[in-house]
């Protein structure tokens, strides 16, 4: 039992859905198996105050959160206290000393008038006292409603009462002076360390400016309960700028391939709080990575998951496809896994030669172009894990890079034909991007190298691209044998004449073998006219009516010279004989193991039409004749080649009826054809649209045009020879 017959029968017992899940559990668990070595972190089994021994580097780049939060806490610490001058200050301070001398002339002018109304009743002393204190009780009723601050708790009494006993010129001199020093202090900068300081300035200043001892005493308490701080302590911008400063601080970081500890060394609890930081100690090893690489795998499993649950195919191909894809990715994965391994013992850079257009260009020739770009994505991602440079938990994007583009050069190298020389020129094209894609690498990362070094990595890039098309050209007929893949070159194998069934078709029916030949042609470009395909068209034509060879004579195109067998025969029997050899040619293309997609359209070329000559000849006999049994047993045409083959088959048979058929002829013969065929349903189970059938139409006028075209009628070889005579006589 061969491999495709083993999965169809797993098939059988399986339904879709279970079917496919098994390959993705598999697959995941075949890609996680393999990547986890590349990405477990290795651990030490060390004991603090013990001595290493060996060099431990790191194996990542991570922050030291411990060690960058006291840094920011020194930052902040030695952030200055912020302090701000309010310059207005000053302003208001000489303000208040304004008002207090204008309260108090204020408060002498009313009381002079009450004075002097009660004058005639009280002696002169009596007044002059009471006017004093209704005059200090006066005052400090106005200093309380109309300034804010608690001047009249602050300032005694004395000072108040010697204000209001001075004379105005005094009271103005005092006034002056006061708010000239004030104004002068208090355009500078005072903290509240220093404030005293100040009002020993005012005051002195005040001393000097020849007042008399009472106003002078009175000036000096005033000038200093003006004095206050103006350069002022901001807790908000302070705090602003502390914040500031810790955001400034940049992250303490261990960087990966710093040493940690070296060979010989104490290990002390700093070191030892690194190593446990970094999950390098076996009591204390991180899940982080193993975590990370289980989300790779989700992600990579669920990107083929997508792409296959949205391709418009059958089932059993979206499991073949499935199966397939999968083989080819694990088979590059354990390519991938053995360079990494080489790579370990100290052969530096042998990642490049990695075959990484491999498995893009097998699935780009037996699947399709645009599966074979998510392979190379999923494999470059792959490889930056697999080649990390011996350091666990890191990726390496120089080998991404490298895998990414020399894999989209194998896709887009690989022409339609996939010729063996065609893929071998392909792997050459592959090698010249690997050896722009080293040199660039190389270069741009600024690296020294030796001449010996650089040849090594080109010889490895060159290497990789021949090694991907040899692959390529050696797994490429065991898959399509495996899973009776159809590719481009599976078809060209299948067209060439020395084939056993082509040549048995050509030594047995040559009619049916030029009859074949015609109907490829025609077939072949109506195909490519509606972008179907058109080799697969050419060589399903070559086989579709090999079942005649079971009985030639039988069919019109091989009766030459004989008389013909049906004539004979009662219409049930050439009935049978007629639609047989559509299922014995499926039947032997089954045997010679024929891909299923050639043997379907000798199944379906006939669909399920009828047998007009014969139905109605036995329906002159028996008029109740039932059509059924006249009919082909179908499938009706699935594919849209299969649609094409069918009305190229049935044209070409009937324009070769017809002797001399002009363009108008053919034109007419083809449209009533189609228009037959349609009528009858024989298109309703493919996606063939009228507008394709339409083109197909119009390219098999020209097709024929092109045969049936007029030829020069040439005169009789004999009566050349005669007038030949008669002009040399």
């Amino acid at each position: 039992m061969d491999f495709q017959a083993y999965i169809s029968k797993i098939r059988t017992f399986l339904s879709y859905k279970v079917f496919t899940s098994i390959i993705y559990c598999i697959l995941g668990i075949a890609l996680f198996a393999t990547l986890y070595h590349n990405v477990k972190p290795e651990t030490y089994d060390i004991e603090l105050f013990s001595v290493a021994d060996k060099t431990i580097r790191s194996t990542k780049t991570v922050e030291d959160e411990i060690k960058t939060a006291e840094a920011k806490e020194n930052a902040a610490e030695q952030v200055d206290k912020v302090y701000v001058f309010k310059k207005e200050m000053a302003q208001n301070r000489v303000s208040l000393i304004t008002s207090i001398f204008d309260f108090v002339k204020d408060t002498n002018n009313e009381s002079s008038k009450d004075v002097e109304k009660n004058a005639s009743e009280i002696k002169k002393e009596e007044v002059s006292a009471i006017s004093l204190q209704s005059r200090l009780k006066q005052l400090k009723t106005k200093l309380t409603e109309n300034v804010s601050e608690d001047i009249t708790n602050t300032i005694s009494d004395p000072i108040f009462i010697t204000f209001l006993q001075a004379d105005v010129e005094e009271l103005q001199r005092t006034k002056d002076i006061v708010e000239q020093y004030v104004e002068t202090a208090m355009n500078e900068q005072i903290r509240e360390d220093g404030m005293e300081a100040a009002r020993k300035v005012v005051a002195d200043q005040i001393k000097t400016a020849g007042l008399s001892n009472e106003l002078q005493t009175a000036a000096i308490e005033l000038g200093k309960y003006a004095i206050v701080p103006n350069d002022l302590y901001d807790p908000l911008l302070t705090e602003a700028r502390k914040k500031q400063a810790m955001e400034d601080v940049e992250p303490v970081k261990i960087l990966q391939g710093q040493i940690i500890v070296q060979e010989g060394h104490l290990i002390d609890r700093e070191t030892y709080r690194q190593l446990e930081m970094l999950g390098l100690l076996k009591n204390n090893p991180t899940i982080k990575p193993i975590i990370g690489l289980g989300i790779f795998v989700i992600l990579v499993i669920g990107s083929i998951y997508i792409y296959f649950s949205r391709l418009s195919t059958s089932e059993d191909k979206k499991q073949s496809y499935l199966l397939l894809s999968s083989l080819i990715f694990i088979c590059s994965v354990i390519i991938m896994k053995i360079i990494g391994l080489i790579e370990g013992d100290n052969l530096n850079k042998v990642a490049y030669i990695f075959p990484a257009a491999m498995a893009p260009m097998l699935i780009k020739t037996m699947i399709n172009e645009r599966l074979a770009l998510i392979m190379t994505i999923i494999l470059a991602s792959c490889g930056s894990i697999v080649f990390h440079d011996g350091i666990s938990d890191t990726i390496n994007i120089e080998i991404a890079v490298y895998i990414l583009f020399s894999g989209l050069a194998g896709v887009l190298f690989v022409s339609a034909k996939n010729e063996r020389s065609h893929i071998l020129r392909a792997g050459l094209l592959v090698s010249c991007i690997n050896l722009l894609l080293i040199f660039f690498l190389l270069l741009i990362g600024g690296g020294q190298f030796t001449l010996t070094e650089y040849f090594y990595f080109g010889l490895f890039s060159v290497m990789s691209g021949i090694l991907s098309s040899v692959f390529t050209i050696g797994l490429l007929p065991f898959f399509e044998a495996g899973f009776g893949i159809l590719s481009t070159m599976r078809l060209i194998e299948l067209s060439n004449p020395n084939h056993p069934l082509l040549k048995k078709l050509l030594t047995e029916t040559p009619g049916t073998y030029h009859h074949s030949v015609m109907v490829a042609n025609l077939a072949e470009a109506a195909c490519e006219a509606i972008g179907a395909n058109g080799l697969l068209a050419r060589v399903g034509c070559y086989y579709h009516d090999v079942g005649k060879t079971k009985r030639p004579p039988f069919f019109i195109e091989n009766q030459m010279n004989i008389e013909n067998p049906h004539d004979r025969l009662p219409a049930e029997t050439s009935k049978d004989i007629i639609i047989s050899h559509a299922a014995d040619g499926a039947k032997e293309l089954r045997k010679h193991k024929l891909p299923k997609e050639i043997v379907d359209i000798a199944e379906q070329h006939h669909g399920t039409s009828l047998l007009k000559y014969f139905y109605f000849k036995a329906k002159k006999l028996n008029d109740d004749t039932p059509e059924i049994d006249y009919r082909y047993p179908g499938p009706k045409p699935q594919t849209r080649e299969a649609a094409v083959i069918s009305l190229a088959d049935s044209v070409e048979a009937a324009v070769r009826s017809m002797a001399n058929p002009t363009p108008g002829e053919i034109r007419s013969l083809v449209h009533h054809i189609s228009q037959d065929k349609i009528l009858d349903g024989q298109f309703n189970e493919c996606d063939l649209t009228l507008k394709e059938i339409e083109l197909v139409k119009t390219r098999f006028c020209e097709t024929l045009n092109g045969i049936f075209h007029s030829r020069i009628e040439y005169p009789d070889l004999k009566q050349q020879k005669v007038i030949g005579s008669d002009t040399a006589n």
